[in-house]
């Protein structure tokens, strides 16, 4: 998939990308507490981004940018604004796990919760709007990275389209077309091992601690 550029004052265009680095939980890119390197560096984000991306917004076209010259706060911040970004397509761990319990996904065709983490995690690390492309013309869509050949239509490649929907949406962050799929999915033969990704890092192996601090009541 082709992406868009940003130019560096785009980065920093709107309140709403401002707000969302201020909610940026570090330790929900994975499980388990945040190292300190990530929590320096996550810090020294907050500390520059307002202030350079004030910059951004006002230097406007004349602003240049040269590597050997670039200050350290400048280079930080142009990072923290992309990082806002990307934010919007991530979803927090417990917050995914609650979606998952109300859908009730705990328990579906044996599989828990944690097992639907775990394979949210290593298939997108809990980004709904992934999408990966394969040179035989399909693509992987959204947190679960299903894929178009045999799932969803694309409009552009060859579908089965099992689960009678469009590819773009598993996009949609309300998941629920996600999990119809995906339930569809592993009431096939295989269950979970249906997803490559999952028999290689999940099963088999202890999960409980995808849970670990959620409140899905």
């Amino acid at each position: 998939m082709r992406k868009r550029r940003l130019l560096p004052k785009q980065l920093c265009s709107t309140d709403s990308h401002r707000d969302s680095w201020a909610s940026w939980d570090w330790s929900e890119r994975g499980v388990g507490e945040r190292s300190a390197s990530e929590g320096e560096i996550s810090q020294t984000l907050r500390e520059n981004q307002q202030e350079v991306c004030e910059t951004l917004r006002t230097a406007g076209p004349q602003l240049t940018f040269s590597p050997p010259r670039m200050t350290r706060a400048l280079f930080i911040s142009l990072f923290s604004c992309l990082a806002a970004i990307n934010q919007a397509s991530l979803i927090n761990r417990c917050d995914l796990a609650k979606v998952l319990h109300q859908e009730d996904l705990d328990g579906f065709e044996g599989y828990s919760v944690s097992d639907w983490l775990c394979l949210a995690f290593v298939e997108s690390h809990f980004n709904i709007s992934k999408v990966n492309e394969y040179a035989d013309g399909s693509s992987d869509y959204g947190i679960f990275q299903i894929n178009s050949h045999y799932w969803c239509n694309d409009y552009q490649s060859h579908s089965e389209n099992t689960c009678h929907m469009t590819c773009q949406e598993l996009l949609s962050p309300n998941l629920l077309a996600t999990i119809k799929c995906a339930k569809k999915i592993v009431s096939r033969a295989g269950g979970m091992k249906n997803w490559a990704e999952w028999s290689i890092h999940c099963a088999g192996r202890p999960l409980s601690y995808w849970v670990t601090g959620c409140h899905m009541g």
